[in-house]
């Protein structure tokens, strides 16, 4: 039996999926988790799009969400913004 390494960005095939994703990684996820999740949300997505989208260049984008990089919090709103997402911000239950 053959077995292939598991890709959440085979998964990722919807806006729905993808903001429960993100959502799930930014409640739950530490910044180096958000990042990756940002990576595999371009990957579902299609890299060359969103750099196109954010207005970078194809290896900035993988630079930026490559592990253990530190984007800039612009590079970040770009990236979220090109892949149709957005910060809210609700205030947490007393």
């Amino acid at each position: 039996m053959e077995t292939s390494k598991f890709d959440i960005a085979d998964y990722l095939d919807s806006n729905e999926m993808i903001a429960e994703y993100l959502n799930t990684v930014l409640e739950e996820g530490n910044d180096t988790q958000i990042i990756a999740a940002l990576g595999n949300i371009a990957k579902a997505v299609g890299m060359t799009k969103i750099a196109e989208e954010a207005g970078m260049s194809r290896p900035s984008l993988y630079k930026a969400l490559s592990e253990g990089s530190k984007p800039q919090f612009s590079t970040i709103m770009k990236v979220l913004k090109a892949v149709g997402g957005q910060i809210r911000i609700e205030p947490l239950p007393s």
